[in-house]
């Protein structure tokens, strides 16, 4: 009898490779190196088993969007093999755990969390690395900072202590319309170039694109893609 952990290495024996010929090949076309995307392996919503394949698979990061079922994996699991990545709001209650627990956190997504997240840190801590979540795609169910206000948001997060702002993070309306999704990818590159330019930011990192849209991502400047459902299958 298949084991579940052995399920999920069949399975990604076939769409790690593929995923990855798809993501070098968006890469190439827009001119860049596809070592320079990192794959988030979005593991939510799966067991255990999941994520042991994934590593055996050679999928190192790791994605969760609970801290709750974060903190149950890497009780289990550890830290030591994978890097875990938070993609999913935190609530302030539990910042502290949030911070424990993740490598980087993808959706920081108000300074009042920013703030909260900076105080449970300490000056003596290590500091937590984050991208900052901004909405630039105008929809109301979406978090993150306003794209109107985001420049202002972005410059007084970077100078709070105890963070480490690696980059940026948003999400794409769940729609195939190509010129959507490229609308909402540039505006999150366009914000990170004068970000760069205008505030104290040195973010390196663009966390967009998912199993739906990934590919028109890296077409704009992504470097890390959360892709789940297109390496593990849907969630049972």
């Amino acid at each position: 009898m298949l084991t579940e952990v052995t399920t999920y290495r069949s399975r990604l024996g076939e769409s790690v490779p593929r995923l990855r010929d798809r993501m070098g090949a968006a890469a190439l076309r827009a001119g860049r190196d596809p070592s320079s995307v990192t794959l988030v392996a979005v593991t939510k919503g799966h067991p255990p088993d999941a994520v042991e394949a994934a590593l055996q698979a050679g999928l190192n990061d790791l994605g969760e969007n609970r801290v709750d079922e974060l903190a149950r994996k890497v009780e289990h699991l550890g830290r030591t093999r994978m890097r875990w990545h938070l993609i999913g709001h935190v609530q302030r209650r539990k910042a502290a755990d949030a911070a424990s627990l993740a490598h980087l956190f993808h959706a920081l997504d108000s300074l009042r969390l920013a703030e909260k997240l900076s105080r449970t840190v300490g000056d003596g801590g290590r500091a937590l690395q984050v991208l900052i979540q901004v909405n630039t795609s105008g929809e109301e169910a979406k978090g993150g900072l306003e794209l109107r206000a985001a420049l202002e948001g972005i410059g007084r997060i970077v100078e709070l202590p105890g963070l480490d702002v690696r980059g940026l993070m948003t999400m794409a309306p769940f729609v195939s319309e190509e010129r959507i999704l490229r609308d909402t990818f540039a505006r999150l590159r366009g914000l990170h170039e004068r970000a760069l330019e205008e505030t104290g930011y040195r973010g390196t990192e663009l966390s967009m694109g998912m199993t739906n849209d990934f590919e028109v991502a890296i077409e704009e400047g992504s470097t890390m893609v959360r892709v789940g459902t297109a390496l593990f299958g849907e969630r049972g």
